[in-house]
């Protein structure tokens, strides 16, 4: 995130819970391949289309107790929205480069970088921002706990911009008063500059987080492709 404090909230760990509605081969919790954690090849993924998808977020109940900021020195317009078995808010994209250390995420290309995520891989590792698709949630804070609202880390979200739906995961967590964050490889799947530095867009991002849902492993993003293409056709049946 351009404008990202350093601190870094650690999340506690969150409990697999079985999502009822979906088929059996759909549950998100299969052991998943290495091959899985390839960069995605297409930012429209799975049938579900990004104007069904906002057809269904056009108006807002908020659930936060106040609004974000998309960047320090911005005023705080972006509440997040609750909506039957998920969350949202419409945002901008910061481009987040924690975890792993790589060629296109380190100290050298982003001044914020930190070698940790919130939450990690199966093997212990933090995630890999510029190969795994992931969202940052604000920190847990007066204005908002995502825990409380049903959102986990390793939680499917789906990203959508310019027409475009790509699936990731809750991957990190960020600022408490920020909003508007996600991975390199997110970015960079969706046609945004993935530049941690000079990249993201300050507009036109829409976050749909689905409630109680989990990936496992958190790395398999064939998995949370899976998994996010039933939960959408579920979000769209039940809105």
């Amino acid at each position: 995130m351009r404008s990202r404090t350093l601190t870094l909230t650690a999340a506690a760990g969150a409990a697999l819970l079985a999502i009822a509605a979906l088929p059996a081969n759909a549950s998100g919790f299969s052991s998943g391949s290495a091959s899985d954690t390839a960069n995605p090849t297409s930012a429209q993924e799975g049938s579900v289309s990004a104007a069904d998808l906002l057809a269904k977020v056009t108006s807002c109940s908020q659930i936060s107790n106040g609004k974000y900021r998309t960047d320090d020195g911005t005023s705080a317009s972006i509440p997040v929205c609750g909506k039957n078995g998920a969350v949202f808010w419409k945002a901008d994209m910061d481009i987040d480069c924690d975890g792993q250390r790589t060629s296109k995420c380190n100290e050298d290309t982003d001044p914020w970088y930190q070698d940790d995520t919130a939450f990690h891989q199966s093997d212990g590792k933090p995630l890999r921002a510029d190969s795994l698709p992931y969202v940052v949630v604000p920190s847990s804070s007066s204005i908002w706990n995502y825990s409380s609202a049903g959102i986990k880390g390793g939680g499917v979200v789906a990203v959508i911009y310019n027409n475009q739906v790509q699936y990731a995961v809750v991957g990190d967590t960020g600022p408490t008063k920020i909003i508007g964050e996600a991975s390199y490889a997110t970015g960079k799947a969706l046609g945004i500059n993935p530049d941690p530095e000079n990249g993201g867009t300050d507009s036109g991002v829409t976050y749909i987080l689905f409630k109680n849902s989990k990936v496992s492993p958190i790395e398999s993003h064939g998995a949370a492709v899976t998994l996010g293409e039933e939960l959408a056709k579920q979000f769209i049946r039940n809105n």
